[in-house]
């Protein structure tokens, strides 16, 4: 990750904070793109909290609780910690039913759909935990373009943090993971694409203190051009 070389130098240790002041952009050198879906392309918050709320009380669990822990990971590993026996895959079920019920009100996180027109297609790839169905109806209810790869939860025999969907996404490239930036907000993500050795950018409030390369507020001003992607220093949060 580099930075114009004219612009006034600050410290770009990982762990430290972004200082006032910065007034160059970033550049990741990346052959590949590779983003998580929720929260990162599209901003699913207020449908996670209708669909899991709902799911919760139905299962006599505080919905606050739930909400905590489902961010970034697979719907069925989340059940699979809260609800045990039989009871289990109705469970799984029925918030796989809730969350489509919940997609068509899904709008696009500011920026993706200028960042997307600035990628090839076969430059990018979404892996996300979500299932297959629930990911293309959030997309497209959010008016953006459907991806030429996906990985999905039903992909992997382990969900993120484990980093296989992001080594799965760079093989859909053709490239290797380190050829690419993953984009993604939650912390099991950023672990994940930090274990299949990618650079990250962490994508709002959420990756902060995660462990990303940079953190951005959303993708306003983000571009891709020639095996780089470009962040614009207002758009930054936390560099390092």
């Amino acid at each position: 990750m580099t930075k114009d070389p004219a612009a006034p130098h600050h410290s770009q240790a990982r762990g430290g904070s972004l200082q006032q002041g910065r007034s160059s952009d970033l550049t990741v050198p990346a052959r590949g793109v590779l983003f998580d879906n929720d929260g990162v392309l599209v901003d699913s918050d207020a449908a996670v909290v209708t669909s899991w709320s709902r799911w919760a009380v139905e299962h006599d669990l505080d919905p606050a609780g739930v909400l905590a822990v489902v961010h970034g990971r697979r719907a069925a590993d989340t059940v699979a910690d809260l609800v045990t026996g039989p009871r289990r895959a109705e469970a799984a079920a029925l918030i796989d039913r809730y969350e489509l019920e919940d997609a068509e009100t899904t709008p696009a996180v500011a920026g993706a759909a200028e960042l997307l027109a600035s990628l090839p297609r076969e430059v990018w790839a979404v892996v996300t935990s979500g299932t297959p169905v629930l990911a293309t109806a959030r997309l497209r209810a959010a008016g953006l373009p459907l991806p030429g790869g996906m990985v999905t939860g039903h992909d992997v025999r382990t969900g993120k943090p484990d980093p296989e969907g992001y080594l799965l996404g760079a093989r859909l490239l053709g490239l290797r993971p380190e050829e690419t930036v993953v984009l993604e907000d939650a912390p099991a993500g950023i672990a994940a694409g930090r274990g299949a050795g990618a650079r990250v950018v962490g994508v709002g409030e959420r990756a902060l203190g995660a462990g990303a390369d940079v953190v951005v507020r959303d993708l306003t001003g983000l571009c891709w051009h020639d095996g780089v992607l470009t962040v614009p220093a207002g758009a930054v949060l936390r560099d390092g």
